[in-house]
């Protein structure tokens, strides 16, 4: 498919924290590894960034349960410190993440190009319930 022919969805959360916090439990690996999964049945078992422009990223995910595993990973096109981050998927796909202060929350919008194994639906489903784990995960992580 081409570029221009790829469908774009868009989630979005608002997180009740500020938005340097919510950027930091967002960047770094450590937190990563405690939000980044769609289900409680699935985690992150190693992550790594390097966020920076033409820096990469790397969140291997895995089935608790072991039955499967994939890489989510990438490079870094642009960084805007607690307002921006664009990347490129290893599959040239394109996602943004935009971090909105609204008073004290924060709203985060992702918008990312659809890959063609899944349904949009699908994975317009998973990568919310990722972001939400996110949210949960801010919103109960003790400052």
């Amino acid at each position: 498919m081409k570029k221009q022919d790829r469908i774009k969805i868009v989630i979005s959360a608002t997180v009740k924290s500020p938005v340097a916090r919510v950027w930091d439990l967002w960047t770094k690996p450590f937190h990563i590894m405690h939000w980044n999964a769609a289900s409680a049945d699935w985690h992150t078992t190693y992550a790594e960034t390097d966020l920076r422009k033409g820096g990469k990223f790397l969140s291997r995910m895995e089935a608790k349960d072991g039955s499967f595993g994939f890489d989510f990973s990438g490079k870094f096109t642009k960084i805007e410190l607690n307002k921006c981050i664009e990347y490129t998927l290893d599959d040239e796909r394109v996602v943004e993440v935009l971090f909105i202060p609204e008073g004290k929350n924060t709203i985060i919008k992702e918008t990312f190009e659809a890959e063609q194994e899944n349904s949009a639906e699908l994975q317009k489903t998973g990568w919310q319930a990722i972001l939400d784990n996110f949210k949960k995960y801010v919103e109960t992580t003790i400052n």
